[in-house]
């Protein structure tokens, strides 16, 4: 959506819906045991014996964007799928957390003035223009008139991520996009996102479940299929 189009829609746009739903000894099971303490800053979420669900409203940052979109468009079947998801859905909670953790206090929030939200995203707009070889911190708080704390705090308040784990998302789901039109070789696409080789499989495997050659390969096997179908038609 446009800029100029937020808050506009369509009376004919499609709207999806990821509803995930965990009971409360799948989450205590992270303490170690199904009866396991939470801590104490979590309780919240399943504390209320009156309360069947915990609902929390709110906008989705960058990071649950992507985990959303894979979600909806997982490429595999059967157990790999369920592997995948699994791990999608984990990786969402993990980021509702951290944002309640955000609001909850525990981050330091300031008002930021309009001008500093245009720094902050000339900054995102530097990283993402340098993927091969993006600043560091002090270099991009330089680069965009803003002291490193102020930077740093403006940076998680606007888009809910770190800096560099919203440049992380973003390199591996643009490696992702590389992968399917298949014109690369995995080493080009590592190259591409200024990644050493081994370290992307290592990330992609950890984000998306699976190496970058195996993706890859499940891509061509797709589109072979989805070619072949349409010629028997």
């Amino acid at each position: 959506m446009a800029p100029g189009e937020r808050g506009q829609k369509s009376v004919r746009q499609r709207i999806r819906w990821v509803s995930v739903h965990l009971e409360p000894e799948v989450f205590h099971s992270f303490a170690g045991k199904p009866d396991g303490d939470l801590p104490e800053a979590l309780q919240h979420l399943i504390g209320d014996p009156n309360r069947e669900y915990y609902v929390r409203l709110g906008q989705s940052t960058p990071a649950m964007c992507i985990a959303l979109r894979q979600i909806l468009h997982c490429p595999y079947q059967g157990f790999t799928q369920r592997m995948f998801l699994k791990s999608k859905v984990l990786e969402l909670m993990l980021l509702l957390l951290e944002e309640a953790d955000i609001h909850s206090g525990n981050q330091l929030f300031v008002d930021l003035k309009p001008e500093d939200v245009d720094r902050i995203h000339y900054a995102k707009d530097i990283l993402l223009q340098n993927l091969q070889n993006p600043p560091s911190l002090a270099q991009l708080a330089r680069q965009v008139s803003l002291n490193e704390c102020a930077l740093k705090r403006g940076f998680r308040q606007v888009f809910g991520t770190t800096a560099f784990g919203y440049l992380h998302h973003y390199r591996l789901e643009y490696a992702r996009q590389l992968l399917i039109t298949g014109e690369m070789t995995v080493a080009q696409v590592a190259q591409s996102i200024g990644f050493a080789r081994n370290y992307f499989t290592r990330a992609f495997c950890q984000k998306f479940g699976c190496t970058p050659g195996v993706y890859r390969k499940s891509q061509e096997a797709r589109h072979f299929s989805l070619g072949s179908s349409k010629n028997s038609g």
